[in-house]
Parts: C-alpha cells; structure tokens; sequence
C-alpha cells in the first residue's frame, strides 16, 4: 500500500481547494492511500477526491462531524507531538490531541508505515498553524513536502500530473 498525507490550512483559496480535490483524484487513480485530519479547508478538499481510498485521522469522535472510526490516538502519537511542537506546554488538551492526530498523518495508525510525501497549502508557505507540526516531521524523518503555496512544489505536482487538469486550475488565487 501506498499512502499520502493531504492536508493545510482551514483557510485556503477556494481554487486551491478545487486543486488539492483534483490532486486526491488523481492519486486514487493511481491507488494511493490519502491521510488527513477532518478538518474544514484542505482536509475536507483532500477528502473529497480520495473517494473510498482514505485513512483520517481524527483527534476525538465524531470531530467535525467526521465518521471516521480512527480517533484512537496512541500516547506513542503524543509523545512524538511534544518533541516537535515549539511550544507544546502551552497547548490546551485538545490542541496536544489535534498535534497528536497530526503524527499519525505522516507515520500512520502503527506509527511505523509512513507517508510517501505530503501536499499541503499553508499562508505564504511557511510552516505555520496544525499542519506545521506534520511538516516539521516529516522532513526530520526526511518525506518530501510539496506546499502548493510555493511556486515549485505547484510547479513540481502539475508536471507530475502532466495536465490532467485544466489550465485555470493551476493559476494562483
């Protein structure tokens, strides 16, 4: 099996919701694996295009209204989250469950099955809110981070695609 991680901001542009749900279509095509969170935004948009072919991750039951049955976060999961996170003693309970669920993004349910590459869109494509903690692990274990808000990773993922989808798609917001 072969798996991806989907996921960034809640607030990304609305063109690069359609991409990111044009980009899980076409991995599932190629039978990928999407892992993601829930949550609004990036998430969702991922999600939308994984189809059947997907593993998300949730930080407690029926988040966002998410019937996902993976919400059993292991402290394995947290433990790596506190290594990772800048700021980990100031995080509320359900921040350190929402940086835990991110872990198993990357390194799956086992904790030992990770991710081939991440796509992702954060503001300015820095690694900044949730999704910096899934960035920030995974290339210290050394996965590919392709962020669709910089120029060459959206560049990189569209030759890869070689023009399944319209033109406008890959034109920025």
């Amino acid at each position: 099996m072969s798996y991806y991680t989907g996921i960034g901001s809640r607030k990304c542009p609305p063109k690069t919701l359609q991409l990111m749900t044009a980009v899980a279509k076409w991995l599932y095509d190629k039978s990928m694996i999407l892992r993601s969170g829930g949550a609004d935004g990036a998430d969702m948009a991922f999600e939308m295009g994984a189809g059947e072919k997907k593993e998300i991750f949730l930080p407690w039951k029926n988040f966002n209204n998410n019937d996902s049955l993976l919400y059993h976060i292991p402290d394995k999961a947290f433990e790596i989250a506190s290594k990772i996170h800048t700021a980990w003693d100031k995080c509320s309970p359900a921040a350190k469950k929402l940086h835990s669920r991110n872990v198993m993004q990357i390194f799956g349910q086992d904790l030992h099955t990770f991710s081939q590459f991440v796509i992702c869109w954060t503001p300015g494509g820095e690694e900044v809110g949730g999704t910096a903690t899934a960035i920030r692990l995974a290339k210290k274990v050394g996965i590919p981070v392709y962020n669709l808000a910089i120029r060459s990773d959206r560049d990189y993922i569209r030759n890869e695609m070689k023009g399944v989808e319209s033109k406008s798609l890959w034109e920025k917001d």
